[in-house]
């Protein structure tokens, strides 16, 4: 036995044992994976404090006004417009009999076949009556969750119509079915979650941010369409007789609270609003939990200076107000009061301080008893115009809650989900010609396709490079030598060296941007003679490092390789300390991906520009008579978008491309109902003006640009 350890021993290559890693928490000062985090939580909270700097200032009436103006029109320009405004095709498809309220089923096309499945609780006594819309939050159940039917019965049985709706992705509104396929659960990191209906395969959340990538690329988010059905149920109910046009209101939880803040900030029929579990500051938002889904993120609105307290601010001086639970644990309660004495103030200065209010409430994340009925009391008063003291049950009957923690969501008369659907089989997409937003988005696509095509055909080649490298956030060219950066040659550091048979390997570090340094192993032949190469995989930069792999084949051939890492790839991906929350689909890189996009920048920019700095590196890496070398590129899978990018913007660098595992196209995210590992590749507005197959033209064609195993979205 001991024989063969020792025969294994002498058998084992040296460079098995050799350690490749660079970077470490002794010299950064920081893990390697939490560099990335940092430097973009720094970039956020710089920008949160220039907003609060411009807050200070405003002092008039009409500073107020233009800050409103201002916002208002850079929300709208982020979600990409809206659509024209199509019939409604509404129809009631069913009536129910409540104790002291009615329900009837409704459907509605807020797009032409895309429905809305709804249900509209009515007061028994004659009408008309206020209507108030109830937007869901993140309840698989959507309409059915016994949160959102509570809160509408109370709200008919004081007098008001509530018109509670299904959100995509949940309910009877999921975009994403398995017809091959039955399911009884969602599978979930913390067990099993039983589906609301057996052709649903994910959840919500996961939904949305799917929708969401797609919207990315045709300059949108997932949002507006979660909007715009907010804004046709405000059409329906006023289309119907029985409803007082001119007093509309509108409360949600949690989601629903995100989508109560956008309507409210953004329709101003919307007379009274409270939004509930949501409100907070984005500096204390991603001080804890980080960016959330999809659709609460939008575009480069913390580089503008639009905040969480402006969704508030927008709609002043409407009555407003902020439902929140002080052991929230999504939602920090601090940042809500922030929020809210900002916004106290803003309204202040219109001379109405009274029309907002905080309810803090002792309470965890949820539309409990006492959130539902503190909105309940707010609308009537501002809808129905008196006072009234609501209670959802009467409190003497209430057990002691410091006893009995079920008390909170006491309530009667919930309906079963299959009593409130809409649709015959309960699913949306189970009906005939029904629209998906994958559908919808793959229209749009084509849509802009025709012109984006025609646009890019009327620009030089010059033009072209300064429209995608303002698309991605690049300057087109090098900065000029007043502003530039010290060159690569100067930002690097030799730290370390490995010796194999016929070359060595030096471990280099590269400060990119202040605050943020990147690994590489160069490896240098003994009698180098060939050119250079920039090596770019996708997940390591040791990857293809092993004796007889394809890094030493290069090497063997004279040829100098820099395997280098992007930054979020390799030693300073991360997301490791945070929640498993949509890895395998998004990658565990999700919330920093989405903290870039609330800065205005991209995986793709900033790495694209990490690619011009190690060529920069390269190009003069111990080249013999100090001329610099030839270089090629060799990238795959999450580097190569961003390799590609590179050459486009300035192919004299690169000699030759050979780009491994890369999509083939921007369309193909679109088109696709479930991608996985797409949200670092999406580009927000890209597909406005440019498509991958445009960069390879720009990089000098299929001459230079070679494509090999191209990736499935999926």
């Amino acid at each position: 036995m001991l024989t063969t350890m020792v025969m294994l021993v002498c058998l084992t290559p040296a460079w098995a044992d050799d350690d490749l890693t660079v970077l470490s928490e002794a010299r950064l000062g920081v893990a390697p994976g939490r560099q990335l985090e940092l430097y973009l939580v720094e970039q956020a909270f710089e920008q949160l404090d220039r907003r609060t700097a411009a807050f200070e200032a405003i002092q008039s009436r009409q500073q107020c006004r233009e800050w409103q103006r201002q916002r208002r029109e850079f929300f709208i320009q982020q979600l990409g417009g809206f659509p024209d405004r199509t019939p409604l095709n509404a129809r009631v498809v069913g009536r129910l009999q409540g104790q002291g309220y009615r329900v009837e089923n409704v459907m509605f096309e807020s797009r032409p076949g895309h429905h809305v499945t709804a249900n509209l609780y009515l007061p028994e006594t004659p009408g008309p009556y206020p209507g108030v819309i109830v937007p869901c939050g993140h309840s698989h159940d959507g309409k059915a969750a016994g949160g959102y039917q509570r809160a509408s019965i109370l709200l008919a049985r004081n007098g008001m119509a509530a018109l509670c709706y299904d959100p995509i992705g949940q309910g009877e509104r999921y975009q994403i079915l398995d017809h091959e396929h039955e399911h009884e659960f969602f599978p979930t990191y913390g067990g099993r979650l039983p589906v609301p209906h057996p052709r649903v395969k994910f959840l919500c959340t996961m939904e949305h941010t799917m929708m969401g990538l797609g919207s990315i690329l045709l300059g949108s988010n997932v949002a507006q369409y979660r909007i715009w059905d907010g804004m046709r149920a405000i059409d329906y109910l006023q289309s119907r007789d029985d409803i007082q046009k001119d007093k509309i209101g509108c409360t949600g939880n949690s989601g629903g609270g995100t989508l109560t803040s956008y309507l409210m900030a953004l329709d101003e029929r919307i007379v009274a609003a409270a939004p509930a579990c949501y409100l907070t500051t984005f500096r204390r938002l991603i001080e804890s939990r980080g960016a959330q889904d999809a659709e609460q993120n939008i575009f480069g609105q913390l580089a503008f200076g639009m905040d969480e307290p402006d969704y508030v601010m927008m709609r002043a001086p409407k009555p407003t107000l902020i439902c929140a639970g002080r052991r929230d644990a999504t939602f920090d309660i601090n940042g809500t009061w922030e929020l809210f004495q900002q916004s106290k103030r803003f309204y202040a200065r219109l001379g109405y301080p009274e029309r907002v209010d905080l309810n803090d409430a002792d309470l965890p994340h949820g539309f409990y008893l006492p959130q539902r009925e503190a909105a309940a009391r707010f609308l009537h008063r501002w809808l129905l115009g008196q006072d009234k003291e609501i209670h959802e049950v009467p409190p003497e009957s209430l057990p002691d809650p410091t006893t009995d923690k079920d008390w909170l969501a006491l309530s009667e008369g919930d309906w079963t989900r299959q009593q409130l659907y809409c649709t015959p089989e309960g699913q949306v997409l189970l009906m005939e010609g029904e629209k998906s937003v994958f559908q919808l988005n793959a229209e749009r696509e084509a849509e802009l396709r025709e012109a984006r095509q025609a646009a890019w055909r009327q620009l030089d080649a010059g033009q072209r490079r300064e429209l995608v490298a303002s698309t991605i956030g690049l300057p087109a060219m090098p900065p000029e030598p007043a502003t530039a950066q010290p060159p690569a040659a100067s930002r690097h550091e030799v730290v370390g060296t490995i010796q194999r048979d016929g070359y060595k390997i030096e471990k280099l570090i590269l400060t990119v941007e202040p605050g943020l340094r990147l690994p590489a192993l160069a490896f240098v032949p003994e009698r180098p003679g060939g050119h250079a190469t920039l090596y770019l995989h996708g997940e390591s930069m040791a990857a293809d490092a092993a004796s007889g792999g394809p890094i030493e084949k290069l090497v063997g051939q004279g040829h100098l390789v820099l395997a280098a890492e992007l930054r979020g790839i390799g030693e300073t991906e991360t997301g490791h300390h945070k929640s498993d929350y949509g890895r395998g689909y998004f990658g565990r890189d999700v919330q920093e991906i989405f903290l870039a996009y609330l800065i205005g920048r991209s995986y793709v920019g900033m790495r694209t520009g990490d690619v011009l700095a190690w060529s920069d590196l390269l190009a003069e890496y111990r080249a013999e008579n100090g001329s610099p070398r030839e270089l090629h590129v060799v990238a795959q899978g999450e580097a190569a978008i961003p390799a590609l990018h590179a050459a486009a913007l300035q192919p004299d660098r690169f000699a030759a491309l050979q780009l491994r595992n890369m999509i083939r196209s921007w369309v193909e995210i679109v088109r696709a109902p479930e991608t996985m590992n797409q949200a670092v590749n999406v580009v927000h507005g890209a597909l406005r003006h440019y498509d991958l197959p445009d960069l390879i033209e720009l990089a000098g064609g299929t001459d230079r640009v070679q494509i090999e195993a191209p990736a499935d979205v999926r």
